[in-house]
């Protein structure tokens, strides 16, 4: 297989998720092994390569890091890219975070696959590995392992103590659409995580038209309504627990294929397609960079 690169420039714009603050993106082709490129256009044209050696924080999203450039939320672009096939693009944004849009990774994946790929004249860069890799959290109990496999695939689980989602599992591999069942899914959070976000300040600009909301505790009526002023929506429909405002969820397992989503974006940080198969339990941001930083260092 073939290297391939974006066929058009493509631009995005919208407020981020945790910092609120409005940026512009400008998706662009790229020659053959340039990787996957951020440049902070608002900084005299910084280059941050995407790689796990670059990563600076992994709280509630993925940052990337170089010199006194930064990137936030990068993991649904870096998923979408991945999972259309994108081995080598330029990602131009103005300002730290890339926009959030519906909290998903569906308008970049529409956007590109309209055109289709553009196919380069190098091999793609496929990483392998030679032995099996796991990593761990000890404290929550929660595990991502990486082995050796001739096709990318993944399993991953989620397992919240609350009913809603509960345990979900989800496989993806050879054959799955990435476009239509893993790219529509949301980004989602605890009602109880909000406030604490909100203090830490992230989840600056989230709303219910980028996020899936989950209500895991009882709501009084001053809360419900600095709620509904937060959210940004009037007549807040606070049920005792469940989704919130009754959301429509795209699929049954949408916060498990969300979690997948993230992985996919995460694990490209390893330096290009992982060859792999990957199995993950309660991961997040944190195990998933730990993950692919040990890809990184023992790849063949």
């Amino acid at each position: 297989m073939n290297q391939h690169t974006l066929k058009n420039t493509y631009t995005f714009e919208g407020k981020g998720l945790h910092t609120g603050k409005y940026a512009h993106v400008r998706l662009c082709p790229a020659p053959v092994d340039t990787g996957v490129v951020f440049v902070r256009t608002d900084l005299g044209g910084l280059q941050i390569p995407a790689v796990a050696g670059n990563v600076r924080s992994t709280r509630r999203s993925t940052l990337l890091g170089k010199g006194r450039a930064e990137v936030g939320t990068i993991e649904h672009l870096m998923s979408a890219l991945t999972g259309l096939g994108v081995d080598n693009a330029i990602v131009e944004v103005d300002n730290r975070e890339i926009p959030i849009l519906d909290g998903s990774a569906i308008c970049f994946v529409k956007a590109i696959a309209a055109d289709g790929l553009l196919e380069q004249d190098a091999p793609r860069k496929w990483v392998e590995i030679p032995h099996e890799v796991i990593v761990r959290n000890g404290k929550t109990g929660a595990w991502i392992k990486v082995a050796p496999n001739p096709q990318p695939s993944i399993e991953l689980t989620i397992d919240f103590k609350h009913r809603f989602p509960g345990k979900q599992t989800v496989t993806f591999g050879p054959g799955d659409d990435y476009a239509t069942q893993i790219a529509p899914c949301r980004t989602f959070c605890f009602l109880s995580e909000v406030w604490l976000l909100t203090a830490l300040g992230l989840a600056q600009g989230g709303d219910l038209g980028n996020a899936i909301v989950i209500v895991d505790k009882p709501l009084g009526g001053f809360h419900r309504w600095l709620l509904s002023r937060r959210l940004g929506k009037k007549d807040l429909d606070v049920k005792p627990e469940g989704y919130l405002s009754n959301v429509e969820l795209h699929f049954p397992d949408e916060c498990a294929r969300h979690k997948l989503l993230d992985i996919i974006g995460d694990m490209r940080l390893c330096g290009g397609f992982p060859k792999v198969r990957i199995e993950a339990y309660k991961s997040g941001h944190t195990l998933n960079n730990a993950a692919a930083r040990e890809v990184f260092k023992i790849k063949k």
